[in-house]
């Protein structure tokens, strides 16, 4: 597993793009870190996600906070997460766990399932994230009826932009043939291993039609 980790989170790096808008960097990060959860999602490894997802969503806030103006750390990514969390996890965990479960019995079908929710939940708190160090910025509050419209805005949205199952099935397969690649290429050895990142906007677009995989 640990391979597959560094390849995704390796594949999960970000510069501001000085000729986009902070609202445009920010878009960019959540949809790419969102795509990359939903890869993780489709290995058939019970419960492989949950251990996954949550160092890339730490990478997502990370990359959030420095959009704008803030440089935090690793730790402080991770209360940040725990504390904007709550708002859309309470349902999540035991959902996560099913699909786990799932994936004991039906391994590929159990990811394509988990794939769409792990999406909309990272999609979801990248938006808050993003909401929280702009209030911050601002100097104001974010109460939990804040959150809760920024969370169901971000479901609507979700729909329109889900990627398809095939999107997420042949990004699984390339991170995983490099991660692959990677574990078997010795130090000293002749053998190159690709390490240039996987494209996350290839094919994208914004008016994307939605998976007719129904989110929960």
């Amino acid at each position: 597993m640990l391979p597959l980790l560094k390849q995704v989170l390796d594949n999960f790096n970000f510069d501001i793009d000085p000729e986009k808008s902070r609202e445009e960097n920010g878009e960019d990060v959540i949809r790419n870190a969102a795509l990359l959860t939903g890869a993780v999602a489709v290995e058939p490894l019970p419960f492989a996600d949950l251990l996954l997802i949550t160092p890339l969503q730490i990478k997502m806030v990370l990359h959030i906070g420095k959009i704008h103006g803030f440089e935090i750390s690793a730790e402080r990514a991770r209360e940040i997460i725990q504390e904007l969390g709550a708002t859309i996890a309470y349902g999540m965990l035991a959902r996560q766990v099913m699909r786990g479960l799932a994936k004991l019995a039906l391994p590929v079908v159990g990811g394509l399932i988990t794939a769409p929710a792990v999406y909309g939940w990272t999609y979801a708190l990248g938006r808050l994230a993003e909401q929280y160090f702009e209030q911050k910025r601002l100097g104001l509050p974010f109460d939990q009826h804040q959150r809760s419209q920024v969370v169901q805005e971000a479901r609507k949205k979700t729909k329109n932009i889900l990627p398809t199952a095939s999107d997420f099935s042949d990004l699984a397969s390339e991170l995983r043939r490099r991660a692959e690649e990677r574990s078997k290429a010795q130090p000293g050895s002749d053998k190159t291993v690709d390490a240039a990142p996987v494209d996350l906007n290839k094919d994208r677009t914004s008016d994307s039609k939605p998976d007719q995989t129904k989110l929960n």
